[in-house]
């Protein structure tokens, strides 16, 4: 009896030294993080937003003025979890048609008579997919060299912006 519990003894003080002293296996990815091209600072940011409230906005507010509105949006605010949501979906639905999504593209619209007085002749903005025929599916003769807009619902239906890039 003495040996066996002298033998156990020996198996936990082994178990805890080989715990505390040997190396455990550490989850080393880490996500490498990269600055997309086009990231421009807060200076130029505040100069294109001037030059546009400079050149654009009395044009786009006496449009917006005629429908009886005091101004017109100049951007359009999504969720980060929608658009993270959509990037997933669009991917999703370019790969089920045979695509290879590569881009996104962001287009003014204006809401026409049929969307209720909220929003009726005023501004918006949706973002299209963009990418070209995957090469699985595409023929040995290329025919177009672009990427062009991907036959996906766009999103739309962000939330009516600021009134302009904080100065």
């Amino acid at each position: 009896m003495k040996k066996t519990s002298l033998f156990l003894l020996g198996i936990i003080i082994g178990a805890f030294a080989t715990y505390f002293f040997c190396p455990r296996q550490v989850d080393t990815h880490v996500e490498k993080i990269v600055k997309p091209k086009g990231v421009i600072n807060q200076e130029t940011a505040k100069e294109l937003n001037a030059n546009w409230t400079l050149h654009r906005k009395q044009a786009v507010d006496s449009a917006a003025q005629k429908q009886g509105r005091k101004k017109d949006d100049r951007s359009v605010w999504w969720s980060l979890e929608d658009v993270e949501n959509y990037l997933a979906y669009a991917k999703n639905q370019a790969d089920s048609l045979g695509y290879d999504m590569n881009g996104i593209r962001v287009y003014l619209g204006v809401y026409g008579k049929n969307a209720g007085q909220a929003k009726k002749d005023l501004t918006t903005m949706f973002l299209v997919p963009t990418g070209k025929i995957s090469k699985s599916q595409a023929s040995s003769i290329i025919l177009s060299f672009s990427d062009s807009d991907l036959p996906i619902d766009p999103l739309n239906d962000g939330t009516g912006g600021s009134d302009g890039y904080p100065q």
